[in-house]
């Protein structure tokens, strides 16, 4: 079942022409609607907060529209809020009460006059429900069709449960003589599409046959390792891997335990593991006229907690065959779904063969978008509001050229020595003037962009995601690109609570990475270089620190003791002197190391002869919520 495609006199990929009528029949499963004509769009809402909501405003200015912003309370005197031309509040600080409650949301457009909603990306972007009711209200929502979002939301669908016209035309697919052969046999309607489309998808086994017998048997045609996988999981719940035959009866009752926990289904599916695999994603636009077109390719692999940390276009070591195989590739998916706007198709690609598959698609405009923008000298939020207005692209295929590389850091408001958990808080301190000094007016869209939605002295919220900056460089070349990232990073300074900023820097700076040498393990591989175990202090030195703050309060009590007008009072002594008892001062301290606390409780005594300080260390070790205490006296005698 051969695919085949052209390409307009403008160089556009058109949805594809196909050889077999079943083909046609399964793209028609998701038909294009017909273009209306182009509409002006002057006043817009943000439906979301933070860096995009002020990302999308910039453009939006530019384009001579006025921005409408919503807000919770949390966000009241927000960056996005004073950008914006109106602002309306929608609720409390959490999310489900404010910028998830959709019907709020499109009363605000409707009171506020805005034609269209650019939903940004998180919160409501990728909510079917909520395009759905901005087309009954008559309001454009800035993304795909619903029908789009439904298609690439399904991550699992078993055939028993695809009803309609789909199911008809699925059916006959999978009993065509070539696909019984295929070593696939996949009924998610997004992976069907796939594979209908032409596009690689991971080999694997999504079937209603569930018994360990019958899942034993399709790992076994597979070929280990093979990945375990909850149907309805989500979050890495329902998940193992399987690296040998000898392992998998156990992982299969493992995944199924947690699945049924999670999700009340122990349905599971199975795929081919790709060790080591690298994180390549397209960024792909569709407009309302069947026209599509890739900008290139962004590798994604450096991740940590299944997190993008670090993204790059185009792609380290990719040749421009494989550029355009896998650009061509994301067209076809895109076009497979009647897709319109901003997209982002995500393969998994193995380094060694150059092989790819599909892993899903994102039906949003993607946080490390600005990478695509820099080596394409575009700007896709503009693209996006023009194709929402019913314009053809602005540009063909042939007219996109590939022009340098980019760099993107995410750069949080989070403790990378606490597994990188959110670190909330004031930013007391913000200050990236150095940068526009290190490169002068080279800073700008063109070579560095700071991205953010949030100030100095603002707070990084406790209810939202905890990122305080995207820092974005471009380069002729991949090491010049690099080289503004770390020069950046070493300036970009933050004080008031704890940043990703030094695991960045040292992150940009190893050699497997400066060497393009990434894959979705990175920091897992180097993780003693790029987050190195704090050294912890001796307790010893500790106690001589304190003890030492207290001598030198001491003898500044003496020295303000004799400019006293009394020398001899003992008010003006300041040396915590009563009769009858030493004179002790106490500090009590907490230092965090890995995996413990310790309280340090140091007592001075001043004594005729000899300066002592007794400590006591309390370590308390968490324990299924419980607190165990220990306890070590010592005396350290100071010469």
């Amino acid at each position: 079942m051969s695919l085949l495609f052209f390409t307009t006199r403008q160089g556009m990929w058109k949805r594809p022409v196909c050889s077999a009528a079943l083909t046609r029949r399964l793209f028609a499963a998701a038909p294009a609607k017909a273009a209306e004509p182009v509409k002006r769009l002057e006043k817009i809402l943000i439906a979301n907060r933070g860096e995009i909501a002020c990302r999308v405003m910039q453009t939006a200015k530019r384009m001579g529209i006025k921005t409408v912003a919503v807000y919770s309370d949390a966000d009241r005197d927000s960056m996005h809020v004073q950008m914006a031309d109106e602002a309306f509040h929608i609720g409390p600080p959490p999310a489900l009460q404010s910028y998830l409650r959709q019907n709020s949301i499109l009363d605000v457009a409707k009171r506020s006059g805005a034609q269209a909603i650019h939903p940004g990306y998180g919160f409501l972007s990728e909510n079917a429900t909520f395009a759905d009711l901005c087309q009954q209200e008559g309001i454009v929502f800035i993304g795909p069709p619903p029908s789009a979002i439904r298609d690439m939301g399904i991550k699992s669908l078993p055939l028993s449960k695809v009803s309609g016209h789909f199911k008809d035309v699925w059916a006959d697919f999978i009993s065509d003589p070539q696909m019984r052969e295929t070593p696939f046999e996949i009924s998610s309607k997004a992976k069907a599409i796939m594979i209908a489309a032409n596009v690689p998808v991971v080999p694997g086994y999504h079937g209603d046959g569930q018994s360990l017998e019958e899942l034993r048997l399709e790992a076994d045609k597979i070929g280990f390792p093979v990945m375990i996988k909850a149907v309805l999981g989500g979050g890495g719940k329902g998940m193992r891997i399987a690296k040998t035959g000898d392992d998998f009866d156990e992982a299969v009752e493992s995944a199924r335990r947690e699945a049924k926990q999670a999700f009340n289904d122990d349905a599971l599916l199975l795929e081919r593991y790709v060790q080591r695999p690298r994180h390549v994603e397209v960024q792909v636009f569709a407009d309302a006229h069947g026209n599509a077109v890739y900008l290139f390719e962004r590798d994604c692999s450096v991740q940590r907690r299944h997190q993008k940390v670090i993204e790059e276009a185009p792609g380290p070591g990719l040749t421009p065959e494989d550029r355009k195989a896998i650009g061509e590739a994301a067209v076809r998916a895109a076009l497979a779904v009647g897709y319109r706007g901003a997209g982002t198709v995500e393969f998994i690609m193995i380094p060694e063969t150059r092989e790819f598959f599909f892993m899903e698609m994102n039906t949003r405009l993607q946080v490390e978008h600005p990478v695509s923008e820099m080596i394409t000298g575009t700007d896709l939020v503009e693209w996006q509001i023009r194709v929402a207005g019913n314009e053809t692209l602005p540009l063909a295929q042939e007219d996109i050229k590939l022009n340098g590389h980019a760099f993107e850091a995410r750069i949080y408001a989070e403790d990378t020595d606490a597994n990188f958990m959110p670190a909330p808080g004031k930013l007391e301190h913000l200050d990236v003037s150095g940068i526009a000094r290190l490169f002068g007016g080279d800073v700008g869209p063109n070579s560095v962009r700071v991205e953010t939605g949030v100030r100095e002295k603002d707070e990084v919220s406790i209810y939202y995601d905890p990122m305080i900056a995207k820092l974005v460089t471009w380069g002729p070349d991949r090491q010049t690109a690099l080289a503004k990232l770390t020069q950046s990073l070493a300036e970009f300074h933050v004080a008031g609570l704890p940043t990703n900023v030094n695991f960045l820097l040292r992150l940009a700076k190893h050699e497997a990475f400066k060497a393009g040498d990434v894959s979705t393990y990175f920091i897992d591989e180097h993780k003693d270089d790029v987050l190195p175990a704090k050294p912890t202090a001796p307790l010893t030195a500790v106690v001589k620190g304190v003890v030492g703050i207290f001598l030198r309060v001491a003898a500044e009590e003496v020295e303000k003791s004799r400019r006293s007008e009394d020398k001899f009072s003992p008010w003006a002594a300041g040396d915590s002197f009563r009769s009858c008892h030493a004179m002790k001062k106490s500090l009590k301290l907490r230092l965090r190391d890995t995996g413990s606390h310790h309280i340090i409780i140091v007592s001075y005594l001043n004594c005729a002869y000899s300066q002592i300080a007794k400590f006591r260390v309390s370590s308390l070790i968490e324990r299924k919520k419980t607190f165990e205490e220990h306890e070590v006296s010592e005396k350290l005698i100071l010469r």
